[in-house]
């Protein structure tokens, strides 16, 4: 059984990639960060009395539910006030945000050329899209495996499917993203 201290030592070692996790997949920082706060009181709540070498598994379920529950909400809610989208911004991208990108710069990034930046700047916002336009399971299956630096065993774990299926679905979105960056001419 996991004690108050051992709780709150994991809960403080999820949390930063937990954030950036969320935020990758919503793409609001806000929410993201609800997302994060929720999925930490549902583990405390319910499953706060677990061993806490089940801690982990848990953890990315619960936050995987939570992540798919926003987007639940997020179809609803866009349902209902479609027309709330007359006021977003006409380029379609209105989740970037120069000052942001420019805090978080750091001294190599600034000793590059413009042209560099600008070209690295784009491979990467056109992988972003890329990898946001994979089904569901493969994007989940992907994020898991190379972002997390999860293993097949505690993706599919958390995934609630077999290791077969985690495997299936990285090697079909590590083609389609193969596929759409050589087609826009990227090679990695």
């Amino acid at each position: 059984m996991a004690t108050e201290r051992e709780l709150s030592d994991f809960l403080k070692s999820v949390e930063s990639r937990a954030f950036k996790r969320s935020v990758y997949h919503v793409r609001n920082e806000e929410s993201a960060l609800d997302i994060v706060q929720d999925s930490m009181m549902k583990l405390a709540e319910h499953y706060g009395d677990k061993p806490v070498a089940e801690l982990p598994m848990l953890f990315q379920r619960i936050l995987s539910n939570c992540t798919l529950d926003w987007f639940r909400r997020q179809k609803t809610r866009n349902a209902l006030f479609s027309n709330m989208s007359d006021f977003e911004s006409g380029d379609g991208d209105g989740d970037f945000d120069l000052l942001e990108t420019l805090q978080s710069s750091d001294n190599a990034e600034r000793t590059e050329s413009a042209e560099d930046t600008t070209r690295r700047a784009q491979v990467l916002r056109e992988i972003d899209t890329q990898i946001q336009e994979l089904p569901a399971r493969q994007r989940e299956a992907f994020l898991m495996r190379y972002w997390e630096e999860m293993d097949v065993a505690e993706t599919a774990s958390a995934m609630g499917c077999s290791e077969g299926s985690v495997k299936t679905h990285c090697s079909r979105a590590v083609q389609s993203l193969s596929k759409a960056l050589k087609a826009r001419g990227i090679h990695l």
